[in-house]
């Protein structure tokens, strides 16, 4: 029975969010590959997710950049966290190794942990990176690149480098520099679309049009401005606390499966760039108005692709917060869901990652 190991990081939701469709389907042509998941992930994010019977290791592989909500990273404190994970770097080592040592995978999947990848090569186990991003690509560019330690930039190039694979789905950041590195379509799990099914599941007249905000699992913003931002619009979302002092929104689960269902069926999107939120709106063909998120280095390749594919608006965070929004959401609900985006990166990475585990 071939085993495979997936290390994601839990920074919000997108990377296990990205992983997972990818996963799926190897389960779906592997029905007897075993999944190990690592990365201290909510349970129920993961189960809704994954495909059944996989095994959750809680415990992290890297380092989680602390945030201020979902627009802030604390970029100075989370190079401290990275600089302390580097120094004691031998005892991660020694932790990686006894854990695949005990679990026995056949291949090792990093989105993007590079730790995992690191012991996983010098046990010989096949090993490869999937994601938009790397940590390194990430700190390099981000406020506080200047100040990133030779030796742990060093230490993440060779890891990612030096894995028999590293796939970059659309949209990624270009990480020329990988020498393994293979670019393929998008990754997303497009639902079927339903909007009658959707008013009807919550209870709203068919002549209303429902969007969908959501800004992932690094926290919520406020809508700010009155009470009812438009006559005919709705607000879905599944940020905690996002329907305070608001009749116009209702509150959906943040499951998982509740946010892509409500998402394919929608009119239109209010988020942040982020890979599996912009991945999905594409390859639903939901027009996205995005609160800008200056300090993140991914966040104009994201914004350029999408921009590409359907209609698309980007305000600022100060606009959003006083609810400077009905302008730009009214475009786009008259401009319409978009032809979607084929979901290409999955097949992609399955027929690859096979070929490793094989």
């Amino acid at each position: 029975m071939p085993h495979l190991f997936v290390a994601v990081t839990a920074h919000g939701y997108g990377h296990l969010a990205q992983v997972a469709p990818v996963v799926t389907e190897l389960k779906r042509r592997l029905p007897n590959l075993e999944i190990s998941l690592q990365g201290n992930i909510a349970p129920a994010f993961a189960k809704a997710r994954l495909p059944a019977g996989y095994h959750h290791i809680s415990s992290p592989a890297d380092v989680q950049l602390p945030m201020d909500g979902p627009l802030t990273t604390r970029w100075a404190e989370g190079l401290a966290d990275y600089v302390a994970f580097d120094l004691d770097y031998p005892a991660h080592q020694a932790r990686q190794r006894r854990l695949f040592e005990q679990t026995g995978p056949d291949l090792v999947l990093a989105d993007i942990p590079w730790l995992p990848l690191d012991v996983a090569r010098s046990m010989g186990i096949p090993c490869a990176g999937l994601c938009s991003l790397s940590w390194y690509d990430i700190l390099v560019e981000s406020p506080v690149g200047d100040q990133l330690p030779t030796t742990l930039a060093q230490r993440m190039q060779r890891a990612y480098s030096g894995a028999d694979l590293f796939l970059r789905p659309a949209p990624s950041m270009p990480m020329s520099w990988l020498p393994n590195g293979r670019d393929i379509g998008p990754i997303a799990q497009p639902r079927r679309r339903d909007p009658a099914g959707l008013h009807q599941r919550f209870g709203r007249p068919a002549s209303e049009q429902l969007v969908l905000m959501q800004f992932g699992g690094t926290g919520r913003l406020q809508l700010g401005g009155t009470p009812r931002l438009m006559d005919g619009v709705h607000l879905l979302s599944p940020d905690v606390g996002a329907e305070l002092g608001r009749d116009d929104l209702t509150r959906i689960d943040a499951d998982g499966n509740s946010v892509l269902e409500v998402l394919a069926s929608c009119d239109a999107l209010i988020t942040k760039p982020g890979y599996g939120t912009f991945a999905e709106a594409a390859c639903n063909g939901i027009p996205v108005l995005s609160v800008e998120r200056r300090d993140w280095p991914e966040s104009r390749w994201l914004v350029d692709w999408l921009a590409q594919q359907l209609p698309l608006r980007e305000i600022s965070a100060s606009d959003f917060a006083a609810g400077r929004i009905r302008e730009p959401l009214a475009e786009l609900l008259v401009e319409g869901i978009a032809e979607p985006v084929a979901p290409t990166g999955v097949g992609e990475a399955v027929d690859l990652l096979i070929d490793l585990l094989n």
